[in-house]
């Protein structure tokens, strides 16, 4: 009986280790000319999972990361980060998620995260600044 007692108890230990090591880690640069031009976040496009985290890496200045407004999922509170400083997004609803770099959001500093299954649809529902639409567009359009 105790060596049952303590087999049951490191496979629930071991069980536990595991939960954490299955989410993903993503790393998105923030940039001031990439592949797509200037003012970019590359990757434009992350495929994540609930529970995956999404590190933003400022490697030029003045660059940070912000929700777009109606551009989350449904219970996903908006976030900001501070310029010129790393961030750590850690997504936890299906859905589609909109971030901006917002001194060059104008400029169209944009980029899509789809967390399990997104309705990337629903980006074009969103004003966005002709320049941020333009690269939407782009990001979607390379999607698939």
């Amino acid at each position: 009986m105790t060596f049952a007692i303590r087999a049951a108890a490191l496979a629930l230990i071991a069980a536990a280790a595991a939960g954490p090591a299955l989410a993903a880690e993503h790393e998105v640069q923030m940039l001031n000319r990439g592949e797509a031009g200037p003012m970019v976040f590359e990757p434009a496009f992350v495929q994540a999972e609930p529970g995956d985290v999404i590190r933003f890496v400022p490697v030029d200045r003045g660059h940070n990361v912000e929700s777009i407004e109606g551009l989350l999922p449904e219970g996903v509170d908006a976030f900001k980060g501070d310029i010129d400083a790393p961030y750590e997004l850690t997504v936890t609803e299906e859905g589609v998620y909109g971030v901006k770099c917002t001194p060059h959001f104008g400029m169209g500093m944009v980029m899509l995260i789809e967390v399990g299954e997104g309705d990337l649809s629903q980006v074009g529902e969103v004003r966005l600044p002709r320049k941020a639409a333009e690269r939407m567009e782009t990001i979607i359009a390379g999607v698939g």
